[in-house]
């Protein structure tokens, strides 16, 4: 039988000296007809080699049964080998951009996704404040938190309103967050248990407001053993659609929160810790740089790139454009969350001590000043969502070195707020093919030159496309990111939304890797999936982002964590 997956990760051979061997034998080679063995050895990967098979001289030959596996022990050292039967082997996947405390929360909180105005959304709050009435479980006293409404889609007379909200839920405290976490719904009691400013006709809290007002719903009893059970329901989430490493960007203190987790066992993910520029001096004087590896983590965890939000959100009509938004009075151009000179003070403040920058930049002329305070700073790292681009500015990026971290599954939740609210815009929306063609090009020359170092950090001259979810703004599940870049439509009914920039799977799946690429090699971190299906032979978008359900086994570190 197979090795158990382990409910909290372990490190055992760490500790103790004991060596751990995988053998991986007859895996598929996604978008061949060609088989490996896959050796891995005390947490990377040893070799990748041709299976034997009778046409080729060796005495292996696939079953087209199920897959098999057995481990045996000699003198302290564990080997397991595993049969996979022609399933097919990729790297372990990695979503480049998670909230990831407030995504394992949507696993516990009210969901109002689906939600198509401001009356369904009472309505189905109406019944989990019954359904947990109900069950016992609804304390006066706590916060009920609800996620990801999206009232920009929904009609001008089906907007949020206070009288509405308060009618729905009395004096139980209620906050919802909206689906890009930019602005927050609230009744009148949790406004004054928050103490915020709450828009007396519509109930909304503004988004710099509604960041500070989201760290208070933890501060309950009870709330912090709540939240570390979520957090391992989460990375076993994550786990079972081959996914082996995040970054994390919650707007927390998260180097120290990592080293905790890492030591009560919730160790089941590769983490990289950001830090926000307002604790960013606070770490510079610990003593940490980008890379550095948390105490305790056996090398899953390291501290991450600072996180500055230089702008709001295209749903919030928030996010800094060159033109004005369509259909709004008076007009609006969006909003920057710091001074360009703040923006750039930061990240000079980062570079020269030794951390990396992800910039969240979503419109144009966000990205405009993001970029000019990079190549004044030499900032290294990456620039986060770039939504939409001067075209001018998209080979820039690359000339930079700065990683382009897109979340494609936006553009298929965008496309008609695009249309409502960026109906003239200076810029290209969700450019993704032209930042892999443009990424592509500074490679070569990058080879043609001869550097070298990391792909994807600007300061080795090498900039990749990353791609992620920003869970819980879109579900953390790369099959979907993929399958929204590759065919830019969730439905085979409905067309692309923009066909020219959709995405070859190879390209799409490379981009949702560590090192940005397809697959496995010698000398790779022990981390990758085994899937029951060829992702190349994938021609549906329902089929790829269906893909979740098709992970047959993921391993991190050479341990199976599904």
């Amino acid at each position: 039988m197979f090795p158990e997956p382990q409910p909290a990760f372990t490190q055992a051979w760490h500790d103790v000296g004991m060596s751990s061997l995988v053998h991986i034998v007859n895996a598929g080679i996604p978008g061949t007809r060609g088989h490996v063995d896959v050796v891995l050895r005390n947490g990377s990967v040893a070799s990748v080699s041709p299976t034997p098979t009778a046409e080729n001289g060796g005495a292996m030959t696939r079953s087209g049964g199920s897959p098999s596996g057995e481990s045996t022990t000699d003198g302290g050292a564990t080997t397991t080998t595993i049969d996979a039967d022609g399933l097919w082997v990729i790297p372990g996947l990695w979503d480049c951009h998670t909230h990831f405390t407030q995504w394992a929360k949507t696993l516990g909180r009210l969901d109002l996704i689906n939600a198509h105005s401001a009356a369904e959304a009472m309505d189905m709050l109406r019944a989990h404040l019954d359904e947990r009435r109900a069950a016992g479980t609804l304390n006066p006293d706590a916060f009920v938190v609800g996620m990801r409404f999206r009232h920009s889609l929904w009609a001008d007379d089906e907007q949020p309103t206070l009288a509405a909200i308060d009618a729905a839920s009395g004096e139980q405290p209620v906050a919802l967050s909206s689906a890009d976490m930019h602005c927050g719904w609230v009744n009148s009691a949790a406004a004054r248990r928050l103490g915020v400013h709450v828009d007396g006709k519509t109930g909304l809290v503004g988004e710099l407001e509604w960041f500070n007002a989201y760290t208070q719903f933890d501060s309950v009893p009870g709330a912090a053993e709540e939240t570390d059970r979520l957090l391992r329901e989460a990375e076993k989430d994550a786990a079972g659609k081959g996914i082996v490493g995040i970054r994390d960007y919650e707007m927390a203190e998260n180097i120290n929160t990592w080293i905790a987790r890492f030591s009560a066992g919730i160790n089941g993910l590769r983490v990289d810790t950001g830090v926000y520029p307002e604790r960013l001096r606070e770490a510079i004087d610990a003593g940490w740089h980008t890379g550095d590896p948390l105490p305790g983590s056996h090398g899953l965890g390291r501290v991450g790139a600072m996180k500055l939000i230089a702008d709001g959100s295209l749903n919030t009509r928030s996010a800094y454009c060159s033109t004005p938004y369509s259909g709004i009075e008076p007009p609006t151009y969006g909003t920057l969350s710091y001074t360009p000179q703040q923006i750039e003070d930061y990240m000079r403040l980062a570079t020269e001590h030794g951390f990396d920058i992800a910039c969240h930049a979503i419109g144009d002329e966000a990205n405009t000043i993001v970029l000019n305070a990079a190549e004044a700073t030499h900032a290294h790292g990456s620039i986060e969502h770039a939504q939409m681009l001067k075209p001018r500015d998209i080979p820039r990026l690359a000339a930079l070195g700065l990683d382009a971290s897109i979340q494609p599954q936006h553009a298929m939740d965008d496309r008609d707020v695009i249309a409502r609210f960026w109906a003239h815009p200076a810029g290209i929306p969700y450019p993704f093919r032209a930042l892999a063609d443009t990424m592509a090009v500074a490679a070569e020359d990058a080879r043609t030159r001869g550097i070298t170092g990391i792909p994807g950090s600007g300061r080795y001259g090498q900039a990749r496309l990353r791609m992620g979810s920003d869970a819980p703004v879109a579900p953390l599940d790369p099959w979907l990111a993929i399958s929204a870049a590759v065919f830019e439509t969730e439905s085979s009914d409905r067309e692309p939304f923009q066909p020219e920039q959709r995405l070859s799977i190879r390209t799409a799946l490379s981009a949702s890797t560590a090192l940005g690429r397809e697959s496995v090699q010698p000398g790779d971190p022990a981390d990758l999936a085994l899937l029951d299906v060829d992702p190349y032979s994938i021609d549906t978008p329902e089929d790829m982002r269906a893909l979740s359900t098709h992970v047959a086994m993921t391993f991190l570190d050479g341990m199976r964590t599904h």
